[in-house]
């Protein structure tokens, strides 16, 4: 943020438009915003400009929106965010304070976030030591799908050049009948699609030779269209694929082929989910994922991930984390677009709803939970069977998770079922690292804590810890 006099921001009627769209009182848009309701009223009728105070609470509250400019309230969201965090043993800053340092000691403020950073950094080596320690790895250079896993993540999930493709490719294909314009674009490659019936041990085969795409006819349409994008995918985006593997940094030669087949995958959803369609259908239906999933004829849990990708810059849409748990409890897929950090390895926290999730299938679960850090989430969770189209094979079974912070509920339409201001239930990434010293869930003490024993005295945990 410059030191240079910014145009006043006068945005009235479209803050008032957003007010109505989404059904909220002045009185109600007031509290969300934390201003007063004259306040508020003054500015929908232009009579005050957006001061930055309300500019970073309306960007916090409908992200959806990009209210002002961009790069200003990322600056100042970022800097709020360093000085407030409630992990940093420190006295925390108000906001009004935040802003003026922003505006009057914009490098100091620059080096504060880089300080928050780095030691945002460091607690993540730190989950990535604790996680090795966990699963007893003591070889110190990460295995090829640790490292795709991280530079996913460290991308935000998101791959702007194979996303805008995607996007500009599904615009060509017909959209009333999308795998008959899935095999037709195929055709145009000289592959031919056919079914197979088999055991379910495998899902597709592809000759080289022949160019012959043979797709288990047990499939459910949507396995069958993510299927065709896959092979689909790997033919038109090629190039753009190629660049990326390149520039990613991974020298193994498993990790770039494993990173090369996550492209492709991601390049799938994109093109079944195109980016600007799906966003604006999610924002309409309140990221209904049963409603997205029949809109974009994919499976709930490549709805699901779809939303965790949408990061495009100045286009993002609600910042959501994603994960995916077996029987378990192992987290087989995992993405965070929030300050929420899963355990790398093993299983997340006993008391995350994702867990009840699995026993209990085609069934929604809804939970309201606070991290250590006072941060609260809103978070969906469904138990999923995949047959195996034998009976000789077990089907699959796992869950998945879709969750935002709490100040985006009102987005959510699974948040509508839990009373604002209500309980929320404590939760942490992993035992080794959560501070919570009266959880009867925990399974061993913290790292570097000091365990206090009382031989006198029988508690749930046989241990204190200081």
């Amino acid at each position: 943020m410059s030191n240079s006099p910014r145009r006043r921001l006068f945005e009235g009627f479209r803050l008032r438009e957003l007010r109505r769209r989404v059904g909220l009182s002045q009185a109600a848009m007031a509290t969300r915003l934390g201003i007063s309701v004259s306040y508020l009223s003054q500015i929908e009728n232009n009579d005050r400009p957006i001061t930055d105070i309300v500019l970073v609470a309306l960007n916090r509250e409908f992200p959806l929106e990009a209210f002002g400019d961009a790069a200003d309230s990322s600056a100042l969201l970022r800097t709020i965010d360093a000085a407030t965090d409630a992990e940093v043993s420190a006295e925390r800053m108000e906001e009004a304070d935040v802003r003026r340092s922003l505006e009057q000691q914009p490098l100091l403020a620059r080096r504060m976030v880089a300080l928050h950073d780095a030691w945002r950094r460091s607690q993540e080596q730190l989950r990535v030591l604790d996680d090795r320690f966990d699963s007893g790895s003591t070889d110190a250079a990460p295995l090829p799908w640790e490292e795709v896993r991280d530079w996913f993540q460290a991308e935000g999930n998101y791959v702007d050049a194979i996303d805008l493709s995607a996007e500009a490719l599904a615009a060509d294909l017909d959209a009333d009948r999308p795998l008959r314009g899935l095999e037709d674009r195929l055709r145009w490659h000289g592959v031919k699609v056919v079914g197979e019936d088999g055991d379910g041990s495998q899902l597709s085969r592809f000759d080289a030779k022949t160019r012959r795409l043979a797709i288990n006819s047990a499939l459910p349409p949507e396995s069958r269209a993510f299927l065709l994008a896959h092979r689909l995918v790997r033919y038109e985006f090629e190039n753009e694929m190629r660049e990326v593997v390149e520039g990613s940094g991974l020298a193994a030669p498993a990790s770039r082929e494993l990173l090369r087949l996550g492209l492709a995958n991601y390049a799938a959803g994109a093109l079944l989910m195109p980016y600007g369609a799906f966003r604006d259908t999610a924002r309409e239906v309140r990221h209904d994922i049963d409603r997205l999933r029949q809109r974009f004829g994919v499976s709930f849990e490549q709805a699901c991930h779809r939303l965790s990708t949408l990061q495009r810059p100045g286009a993002a849409g609600l910042p959501f984390f994603f994960c995916r748990v077996d029987m378990a409890g192992n987290i087989t897929k995992r993405h965070s677009a929030t300050r929420l950090q899963f355990a790398r390895f093993g299983g997340a926290c006993p008391l995350w709803v994702v867990h009840e999730a699995v026993a209990i299938p085609d069934r929604i679960l809804v939970q309201h939970a606070e991290m250590p850090d006072g941060t609260r989430y809103v978070s969906m969770a469904k138990g999923l069977v995949k047959p195996s189209g034998s009976y000789a094979r077990p089907p699959r079974r796992y869950a998945v998770a879709l969750g935002c912070e709490e100040m985006h509920a009102a987005d959510f339409v699974y948040a509508d079922d839990l009373r604002p201001g209500g309980g929320a239930t404590p939760i942490g990434a992993s035992c080794r690292i959560c501070p919570r010293a009266d959880c009867d869930q925990r399974a061993f003490p913290p790292a570097a804590s000091a365990i206090a024993i009382d031989p006198d005295r029988r508690s749930v945990v046989p241990y204190g810890f200081r």
